[in-house]
């Protein structure tokens, strides 16, 4: 991928100062080319970026550090291709959020993410057959119709959605919580390793962040971003899920949810969900006809 000089310094800018473009803005509207990056003085950082003095003056320490590495070319050494927030590869639809990442770093087929429509297919780590059995009746239509599954590759739903995709013959995306030197879950693995080479993996950290707390909510408003629909399967009330949900309402999202039995603690979200006005869903027509009809 062509990135412009401007673009390569703020690659260099968001490794040792991994933040989303809005905590960036002031600065790219004072230097637009970021070409006097390393000319500023700590207070000037300290200002333009919002941060204490003590901070700036480390960040400038570690700007200095990394002047010269390529890291474009490092990049393309590990097969990780990324895309700057000024790219005319950057999705329309993450650059309407409030807080869109600066850079996203990708691994696999980078042009998925140009396909459209995308449906977010989130859960419970803890999903049982019951998502299963309902994403083989919800994905396949989806997949005839050329929309591209999102998820989150967590463990339980998130891996089901990816692995139906798959099984069909559709596309999917993964949004990672993590950099991509890292991997979690590690029974995931295999997977991880067939999406990069066959799907795309995607993130906004750069390679050597690691797994934290912080860090997967963060990734949800990914996931909502790009999609034009969310799905639920099973989930409790109180969860990542129903962060992703919660995001996707705000933004306008159309959200479909799978009703569950009520003797199922796993079904709590989605019904919440269906009380409060989601669609209800048992095929993936439904999601097709919504889409075609909004449209």
């Amino acid at each position: 991928m062509d990135l412009t000089e401007q673009e390569r310094r703020l690659l260099a800018l968001h490794y040792v100062y991994p933040v989303p473009w809005n905590r960036l803005k002031r600065l790219f509207e004072t230097d637009p080319t970021l070409e006097k990056l390393h000319a500023y003085r700590s207070g000037q950082l300290a200002d333009l970026l919002d941060m204490p003095f003590q901070k700036a003056e480390r960040l400038k320490d570690k700007l200095r550090q990394h002047k010269t590495i390529p890291f474009d070319k490092l990049y393309e050494r590990e097969n990780i291709t990324p895309i700057p927030f000024t790219h005319p590869s950057y999705p329309d639809s993450l650059q309407n959020l409030i807080d869109p990442p600066a850079v996203l770093y990708t691994k696999g087929d980078w042009t998925i993410l140009r396909k459209s429509p995308k449906i977010a297919i989130i859960g419970s780590r803890k999903a049982t057959n019951y998502s299963l059995e309902a994403l083989s009746t919800i994905v396949p239509p989806l997949v005839e119709h050329e929309m591209v599954i999102v998820s989150g590759l967590a463990k339980g739903a998130d891996a089901m959605a990816h692995e139906a995709a798959l099984a069909y013959g559709g596309h999917t995306i993964a949004v990672l919580g993590h950099g991509l030197f890292h991997l979690y879950p590690k029974e995931n693995e295999h997977l991880a390793k067939r999406m990069e080479k066959e799907q795309l993996l995607i993130t906004e950290y750069p390679p050597y962040v690691r797994p934290a707390k912080w860090t997967f909510p963060m990734r949800n408003r990914i996931i909502s971003g790009l999609s034009d629909a969310i799905i639920v399967t099973e989930s409790t009330e109180k969860s990542g899920t129903m962060s992703t949900v919660i995001h996707a309402l705000d933004h306008g999202k159309d959200i479909f949810a799978v009703p569950g039995p009520i003797t199922s603690a796993l079904s709590l979200g989605p019904n919440r969900l269906l009380h409060e006005g989601a669609q209800p869903l048992w095929n993936g027509f439904q999601v097709v006809g919504s889409l075609v009809s909004d449209r």
